[in-house]
């Protein structure tokens, strides 16, 4: 058993922008109390509450305090103590990053032909450490989102554009539909490095979990770090390999 286990969030351990399965849920519920898990993940906390903290609550999960929740990419940290999810320390965008990160993505979406004037929910959020754009929305159902770019090709036109215009800033391919824009060099290997300072963990103790781990995915830079990984094709998959993982 690695002493850390770290794991991506959508198309990882659920569906994009879902909540975690039951049986992923009593799969985490089961580990807990034997080893240290986290999540890296360019959602944010709230995100982070529907789809994970609420499925552990209701699996009765024990053990919280090894559990350690990294949204937008490790630019925020949260633990469990004393029964409540304590934010630990965020990045934050000063307010002009925040605008011009807004207004770089908006221009270079309607000019490629990628702004929605329909969508399900919110296309361009602030997640006070990270600004996030979603093509169909952040409610988009997951079928739609897998049908919108299934090569890749659009998310990768809006992010070298987005990066031309912002070249004090990191503009990333993110989920199926989205761009994320951070501080320079605040990637998933980022909050690895912070989540190994707080933990104490070596890297060679630590196995990462992710759907995308090719050059370009969103999960390549903890690859690139030097980290052992495992790549999976879905949700599924990382359940039967945490299932062979002994339980102590």
């Amino acid at each position: 058993m690695p002493e850390l286990l770290v794991f991506d969030l959508d198309d990882t351990l659920a569906p994009s922008k879902t909540r975690l399965p039951d049986e992923m849920a009593r799969e985490f519920t089961r580990l807990l109390p034997h080893t240290r898990l986290a999540v890296i993940s360019g959602g944010q906390i709230g995100q982070f509450r529907s789809q994970i903290i609420e499925a552990l609550e209701d699996a009765g999960a024990t053990h919280l305090e090894n559990l350690h929740l990294m949204p937008t990419c490790g630019t925020q940290y949260y633990r469990y103590a004393q029964g409540a999810w304590e934010r630990r320390y965020v990045e934050a965008l000063s307010e002009d990053e925040k605008t011009r990160a807004l207004s770089a993505v908006e221009e270079s979406a309607r000019q490629l032909g990628l702004w929605a004037e329909s969508a399900w929910g919110e296309v361009l959020e602030d997640r006070e450490s990270q600004i996030t754009f979603s093509a169909l929305g952040q409610e988009a159902p997951v079928e739609a989102k897998y049908g919108w770019d299934p090569s890749g090709e659009k998310k990768a036109a809006l992010r070298a554009r987005v990066a031309e215009r912002l070249p004090d800033l990191e503009v990333r391919a993110g989920g199926s539909t989205s761009i994320d824009i951070t501080r320079r060099g605040r990637d998933k290997a980022y909050g690895m490095t912070r989540l190994l300072e707080a933990t104490g963990v070596e890297l060679s103790d630590v196995l990462f979990f992710g759907d995308q781990l090719q050059p370009g995915g969103n999960d390549h830079a903890v690859a690139a770090m030097g980290a052992r990984v495992v790549e999976v094709t879905g949700w599924p998959d990382t359940l039967d390999r945490l299932r062979a993982l002994p339980a102590g």
